[in-house]
């Protein structure tokens, strides 16, 4: 019986999750966890990528030592964030896509490209930490000039365990400089922004690729040969490909996790004013098809506002429920990016609010952000959603799927929680031969694991 692994790592945490198809279903174990955050290196924001890889690599060893033969593994990470490369050295550091270096380079980018010229050849909507402004902030900087390549995150780590570059495109569709109709890297923009020809020469492949064995030094060091395959390498294109509801390219997700990504598949990009102007990205899914979604700050602003208070998930849901209020705030404000403290950002927008008050301002606003969005959705499709698949972390909030349901008028459905380790695993099964298409796959997750109603 075949066994794969998939790493999922998020902002604040990774896991290694080892998987099976057994009976129709998926058989999971999680085996190892590790935290992850941002790093202040030179009054910037950084990942340390040398630790990360020590996580996967000693998660790797675990899933090993705890289930035996892996057969496959895949490696998943947010999106935007790359490590630029001269041969096989790397060029340090790895910003974060929170650090604040893109504001001169926005300008820049803009004034040569304007904005909607971007949108209409790549169907990305605009956030400030866009790959497309952090490799322009590194041409700025003089950091392009020794670089001939780039790669981004998961695709990094893949090449530090198996010596092979890879371009998986999910990802590289979240750079905004992949062409929505060719689904290449767009030459016109590479060239009009000044931006290195030699950085764009890799080919973009599909989820299911073969990048290649272990090295055999990271196969003794594990226990274990295994091939690693690319999944969807954006996270999110993982988790939606575990959406059990997400079947037709007429019902609506969101990935709920730091971030919340709101949205439906589907087979073509929309990038026309009216998309552009609500602020609608188009990112790449497997087999050419697109996630038309909107991108909402998530529960990033729940997390940081509970770690500020001291509180644990369940009693920051209990004070939020005990204190009612009206007050709502925009939750994709950039106030609330990268603030001192998340509190004092709310307060600043919602006024002098209690404790409990700002859990449930908080709450209320992102289920109002989400009804905000499922309606210009509704609007431009000519269509009325009655479901809403919720999928992620955040599926297990109970009080926010209650208002999300409330506010939107819609049936939440949530779950899987593990949406995004799944649907790297599903990637694998697939290419293991294992499960016929994502169809099957899906089908297979619904039996697994039963999604819980909000009305």
């Amino acid at each position: 019986m075949k066994q794969y692994l998939a790493i999922d790592i998020g902002a604040s945490s990774g896991r290694h999750i080892v998987g099976r198809a057994e009976n129709g279903k998926f058989v999971t174990e999680e085996v190892y966890r590790f935290p992850n955050g941002n790093k202040s290196q030179g009054g910037h924001l950084i990942w340390d990528t040398e630790e990360l890889l020590s996580h996967v690599k000693k998660g790797i060893a675990e899933a090993v030592k705890k289930c035996g033969r892996i057969d496959s593994f895949s490696i998943d990470t947010w999106a935007v964030d790359y490590v630029l490369m001269h041969g096989d050295k790397e060029i340090f550091p790895c910003y974060a896509y929170r650090d604040g270096r893109t504001e001169r380079a926005i300008a820049e980018v803009h004034g040569t490209v304007p904005f909607e010229t971007l949108y209409e050849k790549t169907g990305i909507q605009f956030q400030p930490f866009n790959t497309v402004y952090q490799l322009y902030a590194d041409k700025l900087s003089g950091r392009l000039n020794e670089a001939d390549g780039f790669l981004m995150l998961p695709e990094y780590l893949l090449y530090k365990l198996t010596g092979k570059r890879s371009c998986e495109y999910t990802n590289a569709t979240s750079t905004g400089l992949v062409n929505a109709k060719t689904h290449a890297f767009d030459a016109d923009i590479v060239s009009a922004l000044g931006l290195p020809e030699r950085l764009f020469e890799k080919r973009i492949s599909q989820p299911g690729k073969t990048v290649g064995p272990l090295k055999a030094e990271i196969a003794a060091e594990v226990g274990c040969d295994m091939t690693a395959v690319l999944c969807a390498t954006h996270d999110t294109a993982s988790a939606v490909l575990a959406a059990p509801v997400a079947c037709d390219f007429s019902s609506p997700y969101i990935s709920s996790g730091t971030w919340s990504l709101l949205g439906v598949e589907q087979e073509r990009a929309h990038t026309d004013a009216d998309s552009m102007r609500e602020n609608f990205s188009n990112e790449g899914g497997p087999r050419f098809t697109f996630r038309w979604q909107k991108n909402i700050m998530g529960l990033w602003i729940l997390q940081s506002a509970r770690r500020e208070l001291g509180l644990d998930f369940a009693a920051a849901e209990a004070l939020a429920r005990a204190n009612v209020c009206g007050a709502l705030v925009d939750c994709n404000d950039e106030i609330f990016l990268a603030p001192e403290s998340m509190c004092a950002a709310v307060r600043e927008k919602a006024g002098d609010l209690t404790d409990g008050q700002l859990l449930y301002c908080i709450y209320a606003s992102l289920a109002d952000c989400y009804k905000r969005a499922l309606r210009a959705m509704e609007e431009k499709l000519g269509k009325k959603f009655g479901t809403l698949n919720v999928i992620g972390g955040g599926s297990r909030d109970k009080l926010l799927n209650e208002l999300t349901a409330r506010a939107a008028g819609v049936k939440v459905m949530a779950g899987p929680a593990e949406a995004t380790a799944l649907g790297n695993l599903m990637v694998q099964m697939i290419a293991g031969g294992e499960i016929k298409d994502i169809g099957e796959g899906r089908e297979m997750i619904g039996n697994t694991f039963p999604l819980r109603t909000f009305e």
